[in-house]
């Protein structure tokens, strides 16, 4: 099995996320699965995938173009499992609280068979003019919100349900418990 875990990502919080998820997939699933990493403006294709994992920063309660731009590719092609992550409320309570606004139909071009919202983190340093003055009127403080424990049980998650995919509903390799 070969599986793609893309993230579109202004400031490298998202891309770690990603990075995060590939790791949690390749220690719960068989050595011979592939797990490639690739930046969202990078992917060339997609067909070769056999799963694909996506998520993207979300800016203004959108998700960014180059992950837009990835999801139309995993649409034009035939079904295959797909799972998609948002990465960008902050604070606590997180703010914002909506969805991204284009989530819904994301998950609908691309069939994928979740969505998930994982807080982000915040450095202003890191922040051009505009996005101060959004992160300044939301009233947010800066820091690491990213919640390591859900991102990582999440994944696990996918590496099971990729397990089933793989082998069946009666997988033939053992299964260690912890």
């Amino acid at each position: 099995m070969k599986i793609l875990v893309s993230a579109a990502s202004k400031h490298g919080s998202t891309t770690e996320i990603a990075a995060r998820i590939a790791e949690a997939l390749r220690a719960g699933l068989p050595d011979d699965t592939v797990v490639d990493v690739c930046p969202a403006p990078d992917i060339a294709e997609v067909a070769s995938y056999d799963a694909v994992v996506l998520g993207s920063a979300v800016y203004m309660g959108r998700w960014l173009d180059d992950a837009r731009h990835a999801a139309a590719k995993i649409a034009a092609l035939p079904p295959r499992p797909v799972w998609l992550f948002s990465s960008g409320p902050i604070g606590d309570p997180s703010k914002p609280a909506d969805e991204p606004a284009d989530v819904a139909d994301l998950v609908t071009t691309t069939h994928a068979r979740g969505h998930r919202v994982f807080t982000g983190r915040l450095d202003r340093h890191r922040l051009g003019f505009a996005e101060k003055a959004v992160v300044l009127a939301l009233r947010v403080a800066d820091g690491d919100f990213r919640d390591w424990a859900a991102i990582d049980s999440w994944a696990a998650e996918l590496a099971a349900e990729l397990s089933v995919v793989s082998y069946g509903a009666n997988p033939t390799r053992s299964v260690e418990t912890r």
